[in-house]
């Protein structure tokens, strides 16, 4: 007898309007919608046209109205600023609908594009859920980004009006915002008519006459703004993610399936109740600060967290455990990364012991694969369900998860368990054969997509057409590889281009990957394919120990090698790893695999703008000078 995700799933993908259509019962509309599904555009489906309806209202003003109005809607917890503020949904109300104001009086209206460039502050809260409120479409650039890329978004955009502060903090290091931003709109051939700075008391942001105006100045002189009717199928905001070309692409995320889907994976998805308090540490630059900081946590009337720190560093491996005990968080969703970081610095735990985390009764973790000793560490260590699950900037919200409201399923060390109501995900060869059970290909999703997903790519649906629904016709490209289980569990390996060929054999680096975590001096590790000329390609690991590691590097490389050989073959050919200090990584944790590919192949490569610390591509390209390749 099927279980209640499978019920959930079965109906999701065979009556999908009925699905969806009593899910948009949680949601507050001021105008139902004529048709769940539209499809009389294809490709371009469009989810509950004729509703009408306004995010801010239904993650703000609906739970002031219904009695909410005294819970805490954020907790703002800035270690690098010794900062716990709480801001009520009553509080955040009269912010928001004052800001909104602040954006009116200065000529943003309704389709106007805003560009909000901020750290992890409140502000950045209150200015995304204004511009929801008068119609506004939000663009959030992650706080730091190069002049180059703000001005490429800017031009892209064209925002009205762009919001940013005096400076963000990097653990202990103050990061000036002003004058990235000056610069930024100096190159772009588009120029906003105003710049509303936050200033903050770590650094001071020289104003331009005319063009820059204070936040606070103007919001002592606000007049609160009402919520704007919005059609289901208007843009809600645009969030730039990395395009092959260079040029990033500006996905759209609609207002009525974007509320509808959110709202629905918070019990289901997270199992969690109103009032629960719910971390997602991430930054709001990131779809999962947009997802689960800002809006989803919101829709459903939970306690979110706005966290300015690290998992280590501000001040030590025991940060994350500080805010769970202190703000009794019951979900707790951030990145693979970032437990492997603390348990290199603390793999024993002892920051853990110090602290009451007894309100934890889930771990999300996302934004790249889990690996399996990551997995039983964490497990291990909390004793609660660790929930590996997989999704995109694209989707909004995750493809694949344990469902842990419908249905806590077995879980599978390294598999994100199986695709979420709404998602029909089907594993093809290169050339588009359904692949059989627990055979490795492409990762596909049949269209259409449910609710949340991107709709298009702003202002350019050729684009948004080529990139993800011309690859295989019938289907959305996620560009991961992967396999489906005998069982029906999903396993994605990683992004297509991270499979290399060794003489002639088609193999996974994930799955090396997979084997070289299993060590147990192994902190965290990356392969990617080197160019030989006798085999084409062979594998290098670039390896982190952990902190206190004594042993020989070269045991320790043999011994990995031996790891390879025993959980994939000696079809691998890995022999070769280098011991490094520290990976290169984006600000959000991912491991950047395809520009360690390019300089391990002196392929010509640009500094990523999202990089954490550029110094370490350096330090790559010095250990690669031992490497020893084929002649």
């Amino acid at each position: 007898m099927a279980g209640e995700y499978q019920r959930a799933y079965d109906e999701s993908i065979n009556n999908p309007e009925k699905f969806w259509g009593e899910a948009a019962h949680q949601v507050a509309w001021y105008k139902k919608y004529g048709k769940v599904f539209d499809d009389s555009e294809k490709p371009f489906y469009r989810w509950f046209t004729g509703g009408e309806l306004n995010t801010c209202y239904n993650a703000v003003d609906y739970h002031v109205k219904n009695g909410r109005g005294n819970q805490v809607a954020y907790i703002y917890d800035s270690p690098v600023t010794d900062t716990v503020r709480k801001i009520t949904y009553a509080q955040l109300l009269d912010l928001v609908s004052r800001f909104a104001g602040v954006l009116k009086a200065n000529g943003v209206n309704k389709g106007d594009r805003v560009i909000i460039y901020m750290p992890m502050v409140p502000e950045a809260a209150v200015a995304m859920l204004a511009c929801a409120r008068i119609g506004a479409i939000h663009s959030v650039v992650f706080g730091g980004f190069a002049p180059h890329e703000l001005a490429i978004r800017i031009d892209d955009a064209a925002p009205k009006v762009i919001l940013s502060a005096s400076c963000g903090i990097e653990t202990k290091r103050v990061i000036e915002y002003k004058p990235l931003l000056d610069r930024a709109i100096d190159e772009a051939k588009h120029k906003p008519e105003k710049c509303i700075i936050l200033q903050r008391p770590q650094a001071n942001a020289n104003l331009i006459p005319g063009r820059d105006f204070d936040w606070a100045e103007l919001m002592k002189a606000a007049k609160p703004a009402d919520c704007e009717v919005m059609k289901a199928t208007d843009p809600l905001y645009i969030l730039y993610t990395s395009g092959t070309t260079g040029i990033p692409k500006g996905v759209v995320r609609d207002n009525g399936g974007h509320a509808v889907a959110l709202k629905w994976t918070m019990k289901n998805i997270y199992g969690v109740a109103p009032g629960d308090v719910f971390w997602a540490a991430s930054d709001v630059g990131w779809v999962v600060g947009h997802s689960y900081i800002i809006y989803a946590p919101l829709f459903y009337g939970c306690t979110s967290i706005i966290y300015e720190g690290k998992p280590v560093g501000t001040p030590d491996p025991g940060a994350f455990w500080r805010v769970i005990s202190q703000h009794k968080v019951r979900c707790f969703f951030t990145a693979p990364t970032a437990f492997r970081a603390i348990k290199k610095e603390d793999p024993e735990g002892a920051y853990l012991k110090k602290y009451d985390i007894s309100s934890l009764k889930y771990l999300f973790l996302a934004g790249e694969r889990l690996d399996t000793d990551t997995y039983y560490w964490a497990s291990n260590m909390l004793k609660i369900p660790v929930v590996d699950h997989w999704w995109q900037t694209e989707t909004g919200w995750p493809i694949a998860a344990n469902c842990m409201g419908l249905e806590a399923l077995p879980i599978k060390p390294g598999s994100p368990t199986k695709p979420a109501p709404g998602y029909n995900v089907q594993i093809v060869d290169a050339d588009g054969t359904q692949a059989p059970p627990d055979t490795d290909g492409l990762v596909l999703i049949k269209m259409p997509l449910p609710p949340g997903n991107l709709p298009t790519l702003w202002q350019n649906d050729d684009r948004y057409v080529s990139s993800y629904l011309d690859p295989y016709p019938g289907f959305y490209f996620t560009g991961d590889v992967g396999k489906i289980d005998h069982d029906g569990y999903l396993f994605v390996m990683g992004r297509a281009d991270d499979v290399i060929k060794v003489a002639g054999h088609r193999l996974s680096t994930g799955s090396m990957e997979e084997a070289i975590a299993k060590h147990p001096d192994v902190a965290e590790c990356a392969v990617v394919g080197m160019a030989d000329s006798f085999k084409g390609q062979l594998p290098l690991g670039f390896v982190v120990l952990k902190a206190g590691v004594k042993r020989e590097n070269e045991v320790i490389i043999k011994e990995l090698a031996q790891l390879v050989r025993d959980n994939i073959g000696a079809v691998a050919s890995f022999k070769q790893a280098i011991i490094v200090k520290r990976l290169p990584k984006t600000r959000s944790g991912k491991i950047l695999r395809s520009t360690i590919r390019k300089i391990t192949d002196n392929q010509p490569y640009t500094v990523p703008s999202t990089i954490d610390d550029p110094a370490i591509l350096d330090e790559i390209k010095d250990s690669l000078k031992v490497v020893k390749r084929g002649e």
